[in-house]
């Protein structure tokens, strides 16, 4: 068929073009936003920088901290903005900004994402115990916290539109039932989530036309009892929060 001689044909460079849209930020851009944090750099063993921001809850009942991983879009000014739903709920907000976004140095790319990962958790591992830390991941990010969760002890795990795998994203964008080729970058949800034994929360929607609902929902059957798939009918990629039933399973975990 002519489709797979086309995704074939695509390099490397061309397939990490399409799934990774950074925004560069100037270093000496100040972020802004309504509620206290602090701004972070880490340096990694191979030479990048890594950008992270750090909110802080205003809540009495200090619960742990939410470990952010996010979209493919965008830097951490628009993602920041997601922190209010859990330092509202008595969790720190601390959001990593990947290679080649923002303000962090370096290049996109797969596995080194997964290192800056553990070297992130390594270094909230110093402020807070494993038991509360809760990993979360936003579209792309949710290759990054599955990742983790096969690696690494924390609470939970949460996961917001995600996929199954790359290969299976692509295939369900182009209509077919799988991809016969292998694409340039793995995020293999679906194999790290099989081998976590953390409880594993994920929300979807059924009009979401980025990531499609089909390539989300064969993850049901790498879930363990107690494990819970949550379905927000209409609910598209971006505005999950807006829902009422997300915000009502969000605080049963996170509160509960």
């Amino acid at each position: 068929m002519p489709v797979f001689r086309w995704l074939n044909s695509l390099s490397t460079s061309l397939q990490k073009s399409m799934l990774f849209r950074p925004t560069r930020l100037k270093t000496d851009y100040a972020f802004k936003f309504s509620q206290p944090f602090d701004e972070i750099f880490l340096d990694t063993p191979d030479g990048a920088r890594l950008n992270l921001l750090h909110f802080f809850t205003e809540k009495k009942v200090r619960r742990g901290v939410v470990l952010f991983f996010h979209g493919n879009r965008y830097n951490l000014q628009h993602w920041g903005k997601k922190h209010h739903d859990f330092t509202s709920r008595g969790y720190d907000f601390v959001a990593l900004e990947y290679r080649g976004y923002g303000k962090s140095t370096g290049a996109p790319d797969e596995k080194l994402y997964y290192q800056d990962a553990v070297q992130v958790y390594e270094w909230l591992r110093e402020r807070f115990p494993a038991e509360q830390i809760v990993l979360y991941g936003a579209s792309l990010g949710t290759g990054i916290a599955a990742y983790l969760a096969a690696h690494v002890r924390a609470k939970l795990v949460i996961l917001e539109t995600p996929y199954d795998s790359i290969a299976g994203l692509t295939a369900s964008l182009i209509g077919l039932s799988s991809l016969p080729i292998q694409p340039a970058f793995q995020f293999p949800n679906d194999w790290h989530l099989a081998q976590s034994a953390l409880p594993i929360l994920i929300f979807h929607g059924t009009a979401d036309r980025v990531v499609p609902y089909n390539s989300a929902v064969r993850l049901r059957t790498v879930l363990k009892p107690g494990d819970e798939f949550v379905t927000i009918p209409g609910g598209r990629h971006s505005n999950l929060q807006a829902f009422d039933l997300y915000q009502e399973r969000l605080g049963k975990w996170l509160e509960g």
